[in-house]
């Protein structure tokens, strides 16, 4: 606890009077940029150099300008005086925080951003290796404080030099303060296991798979801002990209990067990445799960390359003055194989025919008349002739054309299909009722990802620097493969919890995963220690991990706080409203999560309650009523789950979204239940939960 005596007194107005320093230093380096901005608009340079220098004062002013207000500093570092240990910071103090702060640009930082090598033994340093720190000090602030310093309220003194060891009340106060709103970021809170991952070379593609409540979300995000940092140039060249499931879980998650002063990633979800259409059309699950199947992707590229012809009818001649350049249906032939052979992009190939073909003239041409201007090779790859032949032999297709081909003709599909899909298979993708052509198709959300598809096979798409890919255990192997094509060169931080997969098609293994990512080479990294999910909330989810058919460790957690129960009721609606009013006498937020069939009538039934509440979408609300489908990612200070047994029922892979919604808890749990319990949350498992708070 604080020392609350005339020392602890003094060190809390110095930093107070540092916290004021930082703001003025702050605002100078604000304006300044803005100054840069109009200064820069006189720059004398070329229009390229200018534009460029532009670019980067008024990025540079933007990303001050939408700092989000808040404390400056969470921490310091007091290195000690031997030299060998503390290296050249021997002797000196430095203020963590979210961003760089400096009086001028050459002299030493008021404070240091995260990110920076120095900074790393803030979150590394322990009294076993305090690599060279003699005191580790946190400031607390008050809950949601705008950097005001009056708002720092306390500090602790981690004496590691000494060799002494203590839990943190701030870290704790932090980790387990009420949530409502948007996910914050966790700058100040970073434990050694995460800090390993956030800072991995930017080369380095690794999977985390991580327990509920363990981090493994804001570990990508904070990994995404570090490598921003560090390697800001390699980065901007292919860009950054955060997948994410669903729009919501991008909402809860987008405050975190402009938190930590990035505002150039894209985050996005898969669907949005590949959206060529707007989906209208449903596929059944049979359907869908074999348009998600890796064997499309064969028969996607037969279907593709059964336009190619390699045995033309006929020779080409093309005209030129008094002489005509012929290429023979026999080499015309051997140039088609040729390229077939080196499985290039099908739109490179067919520019690689209409090369080669243009090849041998420009030979026969220039053996008789010397060499060919390039003037003359372009009109000669133009020529009808050439256009014409190429045309037949490798013609120009697109996506839309080759699916909705295969998916309206039966006979298309067996052959393409043969060995590859069964009868039955085929049949559930064929569609019932085939448009008139491709440009009045419906198009299903599994038919987008075989467009991907085929567009990657014809021409390769522009890849990304870095990817972060949360919930990754629910991608198809299909999907995987669009996440390939847009990463051949760049790593990827994978994220996920195989226990929570609920796709048809969700993994129940890393590698054969990330195998269809590219990345087979990628290490694995269990986090199974919780910060945010208490301990008698993980030991009940724990308890179906036996029956989710995927080798996963059990999370542990390091809060002792919160609580679980289970409780039977005849009216499960009037029990969610009264759970919900019990709950409302506690700070926080508050989720229902119940079966998606059954939400809005849980929804009316708070309403004529008198309770308002929002859907999962509305972020920041008191009470929000969660169809289960829709609770993956996000989490609540109380949750009430309504009817696990028809959770379980609306879904092949229920359990597992059982264990969803009981993990999205960070303070509360509350099962209410008319229905007997699913076996996992057997009798005996219940009256354990029920007997079990804190």
């Amino acid at each position: 606890m604080p020392r609350f005596d005339s020392v602890f007194t003094d060190a809390l107005d110095q930093e107070r009077s540092f916290h004021d320093a930082c703001r003025t230093a702050l605002d100078a380096m604000i304006d300044g940029a803005q100054e840069q901005v109009v200064v820069g608009e006189d720059v004398s340079a070329s229009g390229a150099d200018a534009e460029v220098l532009g670019y980067r004062l008024r990025t540079q002013a933007k990303e001050y300008q939408e700092l989000p207000e808040g404390p400056l500093f969470f921490g310091r570092l007091d290195f000690g005086p031997d030299s060998e240990a503390a290296g050249d910071h021997a002797g000196q103090k430095y203020h963590i925080g979210r961003r760089r702060i400096t009086a001028h640009p050459s002299s030493p930082p008021l404070v240091v951003d995260w990110r920076a090598p120095v900074a790393r033994a803030f979150y590394q340093a322990g009294p076993h290796d305090p690599h060279g720190v003699a005191i580790r000090r946190r400031f607390g602030w008050s809950y949601a404080s705008r950097g005001d310093s009056a708002d720092l309220t306390s500090i602790e003194d981690e004496h590691l030099g000494a060799g002494e060891t203590r839990e943190s009340g701030i870290v704790a106060g932090e980790i387990e303060r009420p949530r409502i709103g948007p996910m914050r970021d966790i700058a100040a809170t970073i434990q050694p296991e995460q800090d390993h991952l956030v800072r991995e070379d930017l080369a380095t593609t690794f999977c985390v798979q991580g327990a509920p409540g363990t981090g493994k979300t804001a570990v990508g995000l904070h990994r995404a801002a570090y490598l921003l940092y560090t390697y800001p140039q390699r980065i901007q060249r292919g860009g950054m990209l955060i997948l994410g499931p669903n729009r919501t879980f991008l909402s809860y998650i987008s405050e975190v990067l402009p938190a930590l002063g990035e505002t150039s990633v894209r985050q996005s979800t898969l669907d949005d990445e590949i959206a060529r259409h707007p989906v209208t059309a449903h596929d059944s699950e049979h359907a869908a799960v074999t348009k998600h199947d890796l064997r499309l992707s064969e028969v996607l590229r037969r279907a593709l390359y059964a336009r190619v012809s390699p045995e033309p009818a006929r020779s080409i001649a093309v005209a030129d003055g008094s002489y005509r350049w012929r290429v023979s249906a026999d080499e015309l032939a051997q140039i088609v194989r040729d390229v077939r052979a080196e499985e290039p992009p099908y739109a490179v190939g067919r520019d690689r025919v209409r090369t080669r073909i243009v090849r041998r003239m420009q030979q026969q041409a220039e053996r008789r008349a010397g060499p060919c201007t390039n003037l003359w090779v372009q009109k000669v790859s133009r020529a009808r002739p050439v256009t014409t032949v190429l045309d037949a032999v490798w013609p120009a297709v697109r996506p839309e054309e080759i699916l909705a081909d295969l998916l309206t003709r039966p006979d298309l599909l067996a052959v393409a299909a043969e060995g590859v899909l069964d009868a039955g298979e085929q049949r559930a993708i064929l569609w019932a009722k085939p448009p008139r052509s491709h440009t009045s198709a419906r198009w299903s959300a599994a038919d987008l990802v075989l467009l991907d598809e085929l567009a990657g096979l014809i021409e390769r798409p522009a890849g990304y620097g870095h990817i972060v890919i949360d919930e990754a255990q629910d991608l198809s192997p299909m999907q995987c493969r669009v996440i390939a094509r847009r990463s051949p060169f760049g790593s990827l931080t994978v994220l996920g919890d195989l226990a929570q997969g609920t796709t048809p098609w969700a993994a129940r293994e890393w590698p054969l995963l990330l195998a269809h990512l590219g990345k087979p080479e990628a290490v694995i990294t269990p986090l199974t220690t919780g910060f945010r999910v208490p301990a008698a909330v993980a030991e009940l989810a724990n308890r179906l991990l036996g029956h989710l058919d995927v080798d996963v460790p059990p999370s542990r957690s390091l809060r002792r706080d919160g609580e679980a129960s289970v409780a039977p009721a005849d009216d499960t609606a009037a029990a969610a409203v009264a759970a919900v009013n019990a709950a409302l006498e506690h700070a926080g937020s508050i989720g229902v999560i119940a079966a998606d069939a059954d939400a809005q009538g849980l929804h009316d039934a708070l309403t004529a309650a008198g309770i308002t509440a929002s859907g999962p979408d509305t972020l920041g609300a008191r009470v929000t009523v969660v169809p289960a489908s829709a609770a993956k990612g996000l989490e609540y200070d109380h949750v009430v789950v309504v009817e696990p047994a028809a959770i379980v029922e609306a879904e092949p892979r229920g359990l597992n979204r059982l264990y969803v919604a009981l993990t999205r808890a960070v303070s509360r749990l509350h099962i209410v239940h008319a229905r007997p319990l699913p076996f996992a949350l057997g009798p005996e498992e219940a009256q354990h939960a029920q007997s079990r708070s804190a």
